[in-house]
């Protein structure tokens, strides 16, 4: 007997997000604290600012926001640590750096350095082969938003065609 499609496990379920948004900076923070949450994992590249790029007005901001809503901020990011400490500073945010994406370590040590669990942790992010599958990886609900800008390296180009191949799997299995 032949089972639907919905009800197959695609080889890329553990790719697939909690949940999406245009970007970063139109998420309901405010409900998601209402729902328990109170850790926020962030990328940083694309995620929240252009590659390599600093923290702009509109991150720093946010990110003020989000502490005053009541939320610990961590930046978890592949990068070297100049970068991302750099960046971290600006928003008053601590850091993994070199986290190895998608491995799970650098999610569970912002947890640990939160203080928060996987059930009161979001990760947002804006790429599925390393922000979201890590997230998924250490059982933290995730939001896979919006790549800010179309200009990116060549390594990152290649993942996005692997994300539209995820992509469709992930449309035909709803």
């Amino acid at each position: 007997m032949k089972l639907p499609v919905s009800r197959k496990k695609s080889i890329f379920r553990n790719l697939y997000p909690r949940e999406f948004s245009r970007s970063a900076y139109t998420i309901d923070y405010e409900g998601l604290y209402l729902w328990g949450y109170r850790g926020i994992i962030f990328d940083i590249d694309n995620t929240l600012v252009g590659h390599d790029k600093p923290a702009t007005k509109e991150a720093v901001k946010l990110a003020a926001r989000l502490k005053k809503i009541g939320f610990k901020l961590m930046i978890v990011s592949n990068n070297e640590e100049p970068r991302v400490k750099t960046f971290a500073d600006a928003l008053g945010a601590g850091y993994i750096f070199k986290a190895h994406k998608p491995s799970r370590d650098g999610y569970l040590k912002a947890m640990e350095l939160m203080g928060t669990t996987k059930e009161t942790t979001v990760a947002i992010g804006d790429q599925l082969i390393t922000d979201i599958w890590g997230a998924n990886r250490a059982g933290v609900f995730n939001i896979r938003v919006n790549p800010l800008f179309r200009e990116e390296p060549a390594k990152i180009v290649f993942k996005r065609k692997l994300e539209r191949i995820i992509m469709f799997f992930y449309r035909h299995e709803r």
